[in-house]
Parts: structure tokens; sequence; C-alpha cells
């Protein structure tokens, strides 16, 4: 249904941009196939009357022209529904082309392409190239997971959701009910952070543990929405970029370089081993689980602890 009224609106649009003259009610009804199908003129008249309005409130302009015999006709001229130029300098459009370069990964690549020709007729120089793969600004956001567009819209249109979720923790996933907020990327990894019904708690979820697949449910949210500040900060302070105390853990010489980037303290420990003295916030110890291996906790014993059930969790498979 919704897909025919944007065909039909859409119709019509052209048919009140393209005409010279104004056209009558009976002339528009034998252009547009929707309004022929019409079953009656009181359905027709109602039909029209709306599209009308619904242009008129998407901005469209038009005009109402009454002939020399009376008859009533319609039409949208050119020059009152011209947009004005777009006036954007050389740095905004760069940045704007980089902006589309972020989600070549993603389903909306397309959409980002298009966009990048319209910049290129906009004023965006030729020697910016966003694509390019030797330029000194690469922004690259990954999106391999087949739940980010399901949660994507259901941010955008404040649906709830339900989908199975395994923790780090745990061997089985659990069916969670969620209202979702907002997506957040940090490290590469999809967040989501949102409200979970069956907890009635705020919580973040990462996509990459989500399975199966994300089902919308009928209804509103009944939890209010913080606003975008809040949320991110819930995904900073989950992720672990809030940290109060500081952590001291064994590393492999030649390994994780992530780790040694945010270290307050380095220092060799012999047989291809170092010591790192890292900040430890909420999160950590879902991020040390992916180095494996080469990272062993030394302190403190509620860290280490947190590990070796995550890296307990993962043996079980």
């Amino acid at each position: 249904m919704a897909i025919a009224k944007a065909e039909r609106l859409m119709n019509l649009a052209l048919c009140l941009l393209g005409t010279r003259r104004p056209l009558s009610k009976r002339e528009l009804r034998e252009s547009i196939e929707a309004y022929l199908e019409a079953g009656s003129d009181d359905s027709f008249n109602r039909m029209f009357e709306r599209d009308k309005d619904d242009l008129r409130e998407l901005g469209l302009v038009i005009e109402t022209v009454e002939n020399l015999d009376g008859e009533v006709g319609y039409l949208a001229r050119r020059d009152s529904n011209r947009l004005p130029p777009i006036t954007i300098d050389a740095e905004e459009a760069a940045a704007l082309g980089l902006a589309a370069k972020v989600w070549q990964q993603a389903r909306l690549a397309g959409a980002a392409s298009g966009a990048l020709q319209k910049l290129r007729a906009a004023g965006l120089p030729e020697d910016v190239d966003p694509y390019e793969a030797h330029s000194a600004l690469e922004p690259r956001i990954p999106v391999h997971e087949a739940s980010f567009e399901p949660l994507m819209l259901a941010c955008r249109d404040r649906r709830p959701v339900v989908f199975d979720y395994r923790k780090a923790t745990a061997a089985r996933p659990e069916q969670r009910h969620v209202e979702p907020w907002a997506l957040e990327c940090w490290r590469g990894h999809w967040y989501l952070a949102g409200w979970d019904r069956d907890r009635g708690a705020e919580r973040v979820f990462r996509l990459s543990r989500i399975t199966g697949k994300v089902r919308a449910r009928a209804g509103k949210f009944t939890a209010p929405v913080p606003d975008v500040v809040t949320v991110r900060e819930t995904v900073a302070g989950w992720a672990g970029e809030s940290a109060d105390r500081s952590a001291l853990i064994r590393l492999r010489s030649g390994a994780g370089y992530p780790l040694r980037a945010k270290a307050a303290r380095i220092r060799a420990a012999g047989e291809g081993w170092d010591e790192l003295e890292i900040p430890y916030g909420h999160g950590l110890d879902a991020w040390l689980v992916e180095f494996g291996p080469d990272v062993v906790v030394l302190e403190p014993a509620e860290l280490r602890a947190d590990v070796v059930d995550r890296l307990r969790a993962v043996a079980k498979g």
C-alpha cells in the first residue's frame, strides 16, 4: 500500500511539473493509472484531494487556476519549485565524500556512491578521492553482521525487537526483548544500546554475539529514550573507554599493539613477555579475551577471574 501511494504521488507530481498549462481533474485522472482504477468519482475526488494535500506538505507548490469557462486546473511551475543552489566549499565537500566512504562495506554502499556523484556535481574537487586506497584519511567501518540493518531500521522507527544473544560467559544464547536506541562502533565492533525489557535496565549488546534473526515486535517503547550523548557514553563505558583504575597484565612480545597504545607503563619481563599497566574500566575483560594466549592478567584478582570465566565459556563452545 505504501509503495502504491508513493508511486501515485510521484506520478501526480510529474504531471503537475511537466505541464505548461493547468490540468483539470478529468485530465489528471485520465493520465494516472491509479486514478483510472478508482471505483467512482467520489472515490477519485477523495484520493486526489488527499494526494494534493500530501504533495503540498512535502513542499511542492501547486497552483490552482480557473480558466475562462470556470473550469479549475492545477499545475506546479518549475520556477516555483526549484531548489536553491548547493553552496559548500571544498573542505565541506571533501568531508561529505569521506563520510560516504564509511558505508562502502554496508548495504548503504549504493546510496553512498550515488551521493558522491551528486557531490561531484555540486563542487567536490576532482583531486579529492575519498575512495582512494592510499588517501591520508581512510575511515572504514566494516559491517559484517546480518543484524545490523534490521536493528538500524528498528532504531530509526522506534520498534521493539527480540533476538537471541550469547554472552561471552554463557554457553548458549538467551532470548532478549529490547527497545533499541542507537548503534555505535567501537574498536571495529558494532554495539547496540537499548532498554532490556526482561531485566528492566539499560543494556549494551555486541552485534557479533546476536544469533539468528532480529524480529520486530508491535507496540511502543515503554522506557524513555535518552539523548544521543547519553547513549554514546553508555556504549563507551561498557566498552571500557571510561576507566577509573589500573590493571597489570603480561603481554607476549610483538603482540597486542592496541593494548600497548593505551598502556601507561611498559617494561620488559623477560622470556618473550612484557608487563603493561593499562586503564581498567568496565568491559576490559571482554577486550582482553580477544587476545587469547598472548595476554595473562596479573592483577587485580577480580579482572583475572572475569577473564578466566570468559575463556572457560569460550572453551565450552
